[in-house]
C-alpha cells in the first residue's frame, strides 16, 4: 500500500494542478472573437480592392471612407442599429430594445455574450456600408458621404437585417418576417453584401458616371485603377477573413465550422477559374482585375448557403457566380451606362442575390437544415428565397435612393469638376495618397 501511494502521488497532484475544461459557453466566445476579428480585417482588403481599382489622385480619399465606415459605422450600430436589428420584435419588422447595449452586465456569462456577438455583427455592418464606398467612389464629397454611411449603418442595413435574422440574440425563434418563413441566408449574401450592392446602386444612378467615363456617343471608356498589386493584396485578405465571415456566422465552435471553411474556399476558387475562362474566351486576355472580382464573386455567393451546401454545390455556386460577374459588369458598365468603378453593384449585389437564390436550389441532405429544390426539396424553399431578395432589393435600393437623394438636395452630393479633376485627395483631405510620386501612363 505504501508503494502504491508513492506511485500514484504525482499523477494526484497533477490532478489537483490540472485546469479545468473550456466550457463550451466560453468556446463559443473565443471562436466568435477571433471570428469577428478576422472579419474587420476584411476592412483593410476592402479599402486596398477600392483603392487599387481607382486612381492614384483618388487613393487618400478611398482610405478615407473605409476608416469612416468602421469608425461612425460602429458607433450608430451601437447607439441604433444592433437594436433595431435584434431587439425585441415588433410585427416581425424591426426591433425595439438592445440600443447603446442597455441592459448588459460584462461581469455575466448573458451579458459577456451579448458583448462578444454585438462586436461580431458589428463587423458585419462595417462590411455591409464600405461596399457602398466602392460604388460611389472617386466623385462624392466627404462629407455627403458621412451621413449616407451613418444612414446605411444605423437604418437601411438593420431593418432588412431584423426581417431575415431577427431571432439571433435573443432566441425568438422567427421573429423576423422572412426568417419566420424559412428564408436561407446563413451569414449574409443578401442580408450584408446584397444590401450594400442595392444602396450602393442607388448611390451611382444619383450621382451619375465620372467625368471622362463616356463619350459623346455614349461608348463606355476604361478607366483603369492605378495599383493592381495592392487590390490583388486586398482580394487575398478578403479570402483570408472571409474564414471568420462565413464559418463564425455559426457564433459556436463545433464541427460545422469546418465543412464551411472548405465550402467557403472552394466557392472562391471556382469563382476564379469562372472568371478567368469567361474573360479570356470573350475578350481574349484573362484581364486580372475581372479574374480577382471572381473571387469574390464566388464569395459572396456562398455566403448564404456555405452551411447547406455540399463543397460540390459550393463549387457549382462559385463557378457560376464568376461567370455571372464578368457578364453583369459589362452590361451595368455598357447598357445601363451606371459608373461603377470597383464592380460592387456585380460582386456583391448581383452575386448576392445568386447566391441566395442557389441556396434554394442546391441545398444538400446531410448539410445544414434545408433541401434545395435540385435535391427533391420543396419549390417553395425557392420561392422564399425568391421573396427574399426581391424585397431586399426594394427596401434596400429603394430607401438608399431617397437617401442619395436628400442628401444632394440638402448638402450636396457630388464634388465640384473641378476638384473631381483635381483629384478627391487634395480638394477634399488637403493631401495626396502618393506625395512626391509622379503618376504616368505606360505606353
Amino acid at each position: 500500500m505504501a508503494v502504491l501511494g508513492v506511485l500514484m502521488a504525482p499523477g494526484l497532484a497533477l490532478a489537483q494542478d490540472a485546469p479545468e475544461m473550456l466550457l463550451q459557453s466560453n468556446a463559443n466566445i473565443l471562436w466568435t472573437l477571433i471570428a469577428g476579428v478576422l472579419v474587420m480585417f476584411m476592412q483593410a482588403g476592402f479599402a486596398c480592392v477600392e483603392c487599387g481599382f481607382t486612381r492614384a489622385k483618388n487613393a487618400g480619399n478611398i482610405l478615407m471612407k473605409n476608416y469612416l465606415d468602421f469608425g461612425a459605422g460602429a458607433i450608430a450600430f451601437f447607439l441604433l442599429g444592433f437594436g433595431i436589428m435584434f431587439g425585441t420584435d415588433v410585427s416581425g419588422v424591426f426591433g425595439s430594445s438592445g440600443f447603446a447595449l442597455g441592459g448588459a452586465n460584462g461581469a455575466t456569462p448573458d451579458g459577456q455574450w451579448t458583448l462578444t456577438f454585438w462586436f461580431f455583427q458589428s463587423v458585419f455592418a462595417a462590411t455591409s456600408a464600405t461596399i457602398v464606398s466602392g460604388a460611389v467612389a472617386e466623385r462624392t464629397k466627404f462629407g455627403s458621404y458621412i451621413v449616407i454611411s451613418i444612414i446605411t449603418t444605423a437604418l437601411i442595413y438593420p431593418v432588412s437585417g431584423h426581417w431575415c435574422w431577427g431571432s439571433l440574440w435573443l432566441g425568438d425563434a422567427g421573429a423576423g418576417w422572412l426568417e419566420g418563413f424559412g428564408f436561407i441566408d446563413f451569414a449574409g449574401s443578401t442580408v450584408v453584401h446584397s444590401v450594400g450592392g442595392w444602396v450602393g446602386l442607388a448611390g451611382a444612378l444619383v450621382l451619375g458616371p465620372r467625368i471622362g467615363k463616356y463619350a459623346s456617343d455614349g461608348t463606355a471608356r476604361a478607366i483603369p485603377g492605378h495599383n493592381i498589386p495592392l487590390a490583388s493584396l486586398g482580394v487575398f485578405i478578403l479570402w483570408f477573413g472571409w474564414f471568420g465571415f462565413n464559418p463564425g456566422s455559426t457564433t459556436t465552435a463545433d464541427g460545422t465550422i469546418g465543412y464551411i471553411a472548405v465550402n467557403t474556399s472552394l466557392a472562391a476558387a471556382a469563382g476564379m477559374l469562372g472568371a478567368m475562362i469567361t474573360v479570356w474566351l470573350k475578350h481574349g486576355k484573362p484581364d486580372p482585375s475581372m479574374t480577382m472580382n471572381g473571387v469574390l464573386a464566388g464569395l459572396v455567393a456562398i455566403t448564404a448557403g456555405c452551411y447547406e451546401l455540399s463543397p460540390v454545390g459550393s463549387i457549382v455556386i462559385g463557378a457560376v457566380a464568376g461567370m455571372v460577374c464578368v457578364f453583369s459588369v459589362e452590361f451595368i458598365d455598357k447598357v445601363l451606362k451606371i459608373d461603377d468603378p470597383v464592380g460592387a453593384v456585380s460582386v456583391h449585389g448581383v452575386c448576392g442575390a445568386l447566391g441566395t437564390l442557389g441556396a434554394g436550389l442546391l441545398a444538400a441532405p446531410g448539410y445544414g437544415d434545408a433541401v434545395g429544390l435540385f435535391y427533391g426539396g420543396s419549390i417553395d424553399v425557392f420561392f422564399v428565397q425568391a421573396l427574399g431578395v426581391a424585397v431586399v432589393f426594394v427596401w434596400a435600393f429603394g430607401v438608399g435612393f431617397i437617401a442619395f437623394s436628400v442628401v444632394k438636395a440638402v448638402m450636396g452630393l457630388r464634388a465640384s469638376k473641378e476638384d473631381e479633376i483635381k483629384g478627391l485627395d487634395l480638394s477634399e483631405h488637403g493631401t495626396e495618397g502618393y506625395n512626391g510620386f509622379q503618376i504616368f501612363t505606360v505606353e
